[in-house]
């Protein structure tokens, strides 16, 4: 039999001749043989090309040339809600068969399943400029997880419960991104974005894990809040493939940081402009006529008591973060002996561990949690090359987005010279048993109480002033 390509091989091969179909190589007479044969090992694919970056720090260049979101003409202010297709409407559900047969075993109905020759390729300007933003986060998840390595010593990492054996998975997590990377530039193109040199806000290794899996989360809900949408249902079964690892890879990273693994029943998806914003600010620079985004960035949310994961009561935090927008947590100035990562008994520690139970936990209902937001108009990101907007002049609502929910609460005590306020954390579950505010999730300030459900959260986005991850749990 001669030998076939991997499905790598051939979805590199369909990028480079973007124009041509994916067709295997190989006929039907091929596998009529039944003599066996050893087989000749299959020759892999490169890897995209990549590098070690050697260039860490705020940006500190000249003014960019050329600010703001890429765009076109704009048709509208919003997309007003209209009704559901006819067709979903009117299936009766029933389980029984309502249509012919395609197949023996195979029942009428799905997406891209006639048998047309899959394109591995973005369709659609919304293709293009989603995977684009997955592809700026495989590429600073490379480097951050490399970066973590090469910066702290052994012996910090040894100190907070991370040894020799985890961070050999840290490396392979690294590797894991040149795959993923190349999945994505591949079906982008010549013009897919390129490495970038980034600006992380971390100074040790409780920080580092902290704002890992941070970013781990914002990425993946980013993916999980567009996968459904995408034009090309090839890119988003490839997609999907890459964005299930790395929900794996926050779990790791919560494990790493003394975490409960995954405390929700659900993860949430978010628009692709929240993701771009989260991600945004970590990119100093990036090359030359880089591909540039549509995504909005909005001002960033600081939750000045942010629960602070590295203290044994999580809750009792103040001022305790790095900055906005990830509100990731800091060490500076808490006692050595409120960190958990000191602490030895069961319930009170946080060890690097498959699973941890806390006594006290780092949010509740009923909780206050103080806010403060940021004008709009600040330069961001690659080159300080875009611009933070907003069309609310006045927030009104915290709105509070995780599993399957996105929840209201009121803003109380509101100065709109300060930019301040606060609200009270709801008490909502998805499930019975299954409180909906939990885990890594997000915050947005908005002007109306807009209903969304998963599938169409992005409505929201007309209506949001500033953003932030919230660590509820």
């Amino acid at each position: 039999m001669a030998p076939i390509e991997t499905f790598a091989a051939m979805l590199a091969l369909a990028s480079s001749a973007r124009a041509a179909p994916f067709v295997p190589q190989w006929t039907a007479s091929q596998w009529t043989t039944t003599v066996y044969s050893e087989p000749t090992p299959t020759p892999s694919p490169y890897a995209i090309s990549h590098h070690n970056v050697t260039s860490h720090g705020p940006y500190t260049g000249p003014p960019a040339t050329t600010t703001g979101a890429l765009s076109t003409s704009v048709i509208a202010s919003s997309i007003p809600p209209a009704p559901p297709a006819p067709q979903i409407v009117n299936y009766p559900a029933d389980g029984k068969l309502h249509g012919d047969q395609p197949l023996p075993f195979t029942p009428s109905g799905g997406i891209g399943t006639n048998g047309s020759v899959p394109m591995y390729k973005v369709a659609s300007d919304f293709d293009y400029q989603s995977l684009a933003l997955a592809l700026y986060h495989e590429w600073i998840e490379l480097d951050l997880f490399h970066w973590g390595l090469a910066t702290f010593s052994d012996e910090e990492f040894d100190a907070y419960g991370i040894n020799a054996e985890d961070r050999f998975l840290l490396q392979h997590m690294a590797d894991q991104e040149i795959g993923h990377a190349s999945v994505i530039a591949n079906m982008l193109g010549p013009n897919a974005p390129k490495q970038c040199t980034y600006n992380y806000p971390v100074s040790n290794v409780a920080e580092y894990i902290d704002f890992n899996q941070k970013l781990t989360r914002w990425a993946e809900a980013g993916v999980y809040g567009f996968l459904g949408h995408l034009n090309s249902g090839p890119a988003a079964t490839m997609l999907l493939q890459s964005i299930t690892v790395e929900a794996r890879q926050q779990l790791i990273f919560r494990q790493f940081g003394g975490q409960f693994p995954m405390p929700e029943w659900h993860t949430p998806g978010i628009p692709q402009s929240w993701a771009w914003t989260l991600l945004a600010p970590y990119i100093s620079s990036c090359p030359y006529n880089q591909t540039r985004l549509v995504w909005q960035n909005f001002p960033a949310l600081y939750i000045l008591n942010q629960p602070n994961p590295a203290r044994i009561n999580g809750s009792a935090a103040w001022n305790e973060t790095t900055g906005g927008y990830a509100n990731s947590l800091s060490t500076a100035g808490i006692p050595a002996d409120q960190l958990c990562a000191n602490a030895s008994t069961p319930g009170m520690d946080c060890p690097a561990a498959v699973s941890n139970n806390r006594s006290l936990p780092l949010s509740y209902p009923g909780r206050q949690v103080f806010l403060k937001w940021d004008a709009p108009g600040r330069l961001v990101g690659p080159n300080n090359s875009y611009v933070t907007s907003t069309n609310v002049a006045q927030p009104r609502f915290a709105a509070w987005l995780s599993q399957l929910n996105v929840t209201y609460t009121p803003l109380l005590n509101v100065s709109a010279q300060d930019r301040t306020a606060y609200t009270i954390q709801p008490d909502v579950s998805t499930w019975k048993g299954d409180p909906a505010v939990n885990g890594t999730m997000f915050m947005a300030l908005t002007d109306v109480d807009l209903f969304v459900t998963p599938y169409n959260v992005s409505l929201i986005n007309p209506h949001v002033a500033a953003l932030a991850v919230y660590q509820a749990g």
